[in-house]
């Protein structure tokens, strides 16, 4: 209970108060204004960011209100037309029925080994006599995959990759109306993972057209396919850089996209906002599996010099120069009198190549292809695989600092430049570390030293390190390896030394490394 003093006391108190609000009613800065004002700031600070990024299109519409109420109180929306927002929805349902799903059965079903499986995960449990061990069994399990193509033509070509339907025994293709329709392959090229497909029908099917301008970074894109399986699944995002490379290959040049990518988008268009193909959905970085942003498309402009050999011949026929390369660091361009990073240094011809008949010589750097500035080794390999062979090209090259022309007429690459010849009676198994090996003399476009890889067991050790079917090794435990023997003596003498590891060099791709090897696999 209160007294009467302290009643008279509360009562002033709330009479005080009251005066307050209503003051502070009549100025404009009640308690109650307070709070929708400050989330009005935060959209103002979110508004001004965004027309900050597109000045031009928020000057050409100032007249149009950037902010909208929303039928809930001081709450407010960006009208994103107003600032440049993009609306997909009709380049979706003009490009989208062009899009497919591929199934694959492969030709040669997966072999799992009795050791993958595990024991009985239901020992000493209830379940435990349903469940039996597998050991010293074999399974055939069935090898089925899924990606994303989609149509270039009204009579049924798609493009793919040529990951997606490697092997296959079987294509099957999923339309975006539903229908399920068989396909055959018509080509592939692996130095570049494109495959071409057809569907065999007298349907005549909706198709999309490549791009022939050049990407932009920063330009907006959206990326169709079947990730997961789930079916056609749009995303959007911006390019974020191109040229890269990722270490597939000699010709790497993937256009870096954050549209989220998942497993299944394999093969899938990547859309420019006129619906024109800038890239093929082919690869993402992913710690995890999933998309992180982080994705890489082949060019259109690859695709377009890829797909009419695959129509056509149903592989791609490269030109070839035959010299081994490495980029320009900066000191050897400063030792030369280039600028850092320009053109291609020769370090080794290889014998009767087209580059050894031309005079070309190991330090030569070459700088430019019939005019045409190479930027770097890369750049290259790209140019001469593109020129059709027999044909004569003049090279810049710098020789010992000064500049010279060379006439060089290319050669034809080989197909299969890392498959082993038919002789494989010099082909050894290296089961400790799961590697196939054979004399690098004995295997197409090799070179005649060291010892060549070609085959590497998934999961293995040698995968592990990161070996790959076409690395050559060069050197084992400080000594130079000819024959897979010589490589099994060198790991031996390692382990006999009391080494856990051998040294060895190995060629991979354009470079060199050096890769710690277990010696007891030897």
């Amino acid at each position: 209970m209160c007294s009467l003093q302290e009643l008279t006391l509360l009562r002033r108190k709330g009479t005080k108060m009251l005066e307050e609000k209503e003051k502070a009613k009549a100025s404009g800065n009640s308690a109650g204004r307070r709070r929708p004002l400050r989330l009005y700031l935060l959209s103002g600070v979110a508004a001004a960011a965004l027309i900050a990024a597109a000045p031009a299109v928020y000057n050409a519409n100032a007249d149009a209100p950037v902010l909208q109420k929303n039928e809930a109180p001081g709450t407010l929306t960006l009208n994103q037309k107003a600032i440049g927002l993009p609306d997909f929805t009709e380049l979706v349902q003009r490009v989208k029925p062009a899009v497919v799903s591929v199934r694959v059965k492969e030709e040669e079903p997966a072999q799992v080994m009795s050791e993958e499986i595990p024991g009985n995960p239901f020992k000493g449990m209830p379940f435990e006599k349903f469940f039996h061990d597998h050991k010293d069994h074999n399974f055939n399990v069935p090898v089925e995959a899924q990606g994303s193509g989609f149509f270039i033509s009204a009579d049924g070509y798609i493009v793919t990759n040529a990951h997606v339907v490697d092997n296959a025994s079987e294509v099957e293709v999923l339309t975006d109306d539903g229908q399920t329709l068989t396909a055959k392959v018509v080509g592939t090229d692996k130095q570049t993972d494109l495959a071409l497909i057809k569907v065999d029908s007298d349907k005549k099917f909706p198709f999309v057209t490549l791009s022939k301008e050049g990407p932009q970074i920063g330009q907006w894109v959206v990326a169709m396919g079947n990730p997961f399986g789930l079916g056609g699944t749009v995303t959007a995002g911006i390019i974020s850089a191109e040229g890269r490379n990722i270490g597939e290959g000699p010709y790497d040049n993937f256009l870096q996209i954050d549209a989220p990518i998942n497993r299944g988008n394999s093969g899938g268009p990547t859309f420019n906002l006129k619906g024109e193909v800038i890239g093929v959905n082919t690869a993402i970085f992913s710690p995890s599996g999933g998309s992180v942003g982080i994705a890489f498309d082949i060019p259109a402009s690859t695709v377009e010099s890829v797909i009419p050999q695959l129509q056509k011949y149903g592989h791609v026929t490269r030109g070839w120069l035959g010299v081994q390369i490495q980029p320009v660091t900066k000191d050897i361009a400063e030792s030369l009198g280039l600028r850092a990073g320009e053109g291609a240094l020769v370090t080794e011809p290889q014998p009767d190549s087209p580059a050894a008949k031309a005079g070309l010589k190991s330090g030569d750097v070459i700088t430019a292809v019939d005019n045409e500035t190479v930027k770097d080794a890369r750049a290259l390999a790209r140019k001469i695989g593109g020129i059709a062979p027999g044909t004569e090209v003049t090279l810049a090259i710098n020789r010992d600092g000064k500049p010279e022309n060379v006439t060089v007429k290319i050669g034809r690459m080989k197909e299969n430049i890392r498959r082993a010849s038919s002789e494989r009676d010099s082909h050894e198994q290296l089961e400790n570390l799961g590697l196939e090996l054979a004399p690098a003399r004995d295997v197409e476009g090799e070179g005649s030293n060291g010892v060549a890889i070609v085959g590497v067991q998934p999961g293995g050790e040698a995968a592990s390190l990161g070996m790959a079917p076409g690395d050559v090794i060069l050197k084992a435990g400080g000594k130079t390896v000819s024959t897979p023997p010589e490589f099994k003596d060198a790991l031996h003498a390692a382990k006999s030394a009391g080494r856990k590891f051998a040294l060895v060099l190995l060629k991979h791709g354009q470079n060199e490394i050096y890769v710690a090897v277990p010696a007891s696999a030897g």
